[in-house]
């Protein structure tokens, strides 16, 4: 789990049995920002028994499986970017790519979205400037991010579950 501010972590209950996800693994997430643009990281983590008695040091372990990186600006086209409207719920649809992997018994599946990747990505001003390599020192503003999870704007995962 984590403690950072810009990490919201969704945790499912322990598998009573295996789950074998294979295939294509689709976010949909309704954000918004107090900004111009963000960005938006997902990540599905299996995560490791809190006492994992065959391999003691795997304990309560969370390993990814699928993440991906998604900038505001590119929500409606990559080839036309735009800035968000403050304050404006948006569907973010992020493809997390094909996957294959078996979630064991015991384990839970954990969904993580967060608001910056730095350093492995670059940093985003949360203002929408037309080339974010050119933004200025000023260009970079605090923002506030906002992931909706309710029945008007539903976030959610999409798994491809394979029946044993």
């Amino acid at each position: 789990m984590t403690t950072r501010p810009d990490v919201i972590s969704f945790v499912g209950d322990t598998l009573k049995e295996n789950l074998t996800v294979t295939g294509a693994v689709m976010a949909h997430i309704f954000a918004g920002t107090s900004a111009s643009d963000l960005d938006l990281i997902v990540k599905l983590i299996d995560v490791y028994p809190c006492f994992d008695s065959n391999e003691k040091l795997m304990s309560q372990y969370e390993l990814p499986v699928a993440m991906e990186v998604f900038r505001g600006r590119f929500r409606k086209s990559f080839k036309t970017p735009e800035p968000m409207i403050p304050g404006k719920p948006e569907e973010f649809v992020i493809d997390l790519h094909q996957i294959n992997h078996t979630f064991l018994q015991g384990h839970r599946l954990m969904i993580q979205i967060q608001s910056t990747w730095f350093p492995i990505i670059d940093r985003n001003p949360q203002k929408y400037v037309p080339n974010i390599f050119e933004a200025k020192d000023d260009d970079f503003t605090k923002a506030t991010h906002t992931i909706y999870c309710n029945s008007q704007y539903s976030t959610y995962i999409e798994i491809p579950v394979m029946k044993e």
